[in-house]
């Protein structure tokens, strides 16, 4: 068998039906459709049962969604350990040493781990307990 010899199985592929293309084509006019009714129309709206009170209005609705609800993404201590002493750790730093994947709403420092070095770190939030560690080891913790 050579390249140009190799053929599609029987069956497996078909020609698509082009339908509204004319009365000859067999699916003209109203393209297979039928005459009028719900099924000839262009649309049923999402989630219509035929007049059923529709699943997601049967479902109970449970608690409050924020919509002003700022994700942040969390940095600990122990892994500022990463930076060397003295250096200035911002958000974009963050990411490009892969420590976070996205910045999302924010960066939020928490105090779990022990920091060893001396750091100048920028971050939207930080907890009591981070803001105090980075403090005592002689860095600052600046809010942006």
């Amino acid at each position: 068998m050579k390249l140009h010899e190799l053929q599609p199985a029987e069956g497996s592929r078909q020609v698509r039906n082009r339908v509204g293309r004319g009365t000859s084509s067999g699916n003209g006019k109203t393209a297979g459709r039928g005459q009028k009714g719900q099924k000839a129309r262009s649309k049923v709206r999402l989630g219509f049962e035929g007049g059923q009170m529709p699943l997601f209005r049967r479902m109970p609705k449970r608690g409050f969604k924020n919509i002003n609800r700022k994700e942040f993404a969390i940095v600990n201590l122990e892994t500022l350990n990463k930076f060397e002493d003295g250096a200035e750790v911002t958000p974009a730093l963050l990411v490009e040493a892969g420590i976070v994947k996205d910045e999302k709403d924010g960066i939020k420092v928490l105090g779990n781990g022990e920091l060893n070095k001396k750091l100048t770190v920028k971050a939207s939030k930080f907890s009591a307990s981070a803001k105090e560690a980075i403090e005592s080891k002689g860095g600052k913790a600046e809010v942006i």
